[in-house]
């Protein structure tokens, strides 16, 4: 059974930093060649974050929403199965259930339905 389980989400004051962590299990981690994340705050839709793409053996794409450039980082461990999102200089803004995401095929990685497999999402709240 496919499962995605993020970690690392919590309150943190503005300016602070939080690394959320997605954990995936029931396949190999190269059975994924997308993984991303995603964001929802309260009244509002599902909005693209980050995502790190398999283009080749060992190669790797990572594109960020405009919105966390120069703030978000991506990243993925591969002996781990975990895929990261370093988050710094958090603002009240970025406050949402962060959640991540994966699916086999490696093209199209800024929709919701490009993706098939989802976590269970974890909180952040950035207070001012």
């Amino acid at each position: 059974q496919v499962q995605l389980v993020e970690s690392g989400g919590g309150l943190v004051q503005a300016g602070g930093s939080l690394r959320l962590s997605c954990t995936a299990s029931g396949r190999t981690f190269s059975f994924y060649n997308k993984m991303g994340w995603f964001r929802q705050a309260p009244g509002k839709e599902r909005e693209f974050v980050s995502a790190i793409r398999r283009i080749g053996r060992n190669s790797y794409s990572a594109d960020n929403a405009d919105s966390v450039k120069g703030r978000f980082a991506i990243s993925g461990d591969n002996a781990k199965n975990t895929v990261y999102l370093q988050m710094n200089s958090l603002k009240p803004e970025d406050t949402a259930v962060y959640y991540c995401a994966a699916d086999p095929d490696g093209s199209n990685w800024r929709r919701v339905y490009d993706y098939d497999y989802w976590g269970q999402g974890t909180q952040v709240t950035v207070s001012s």
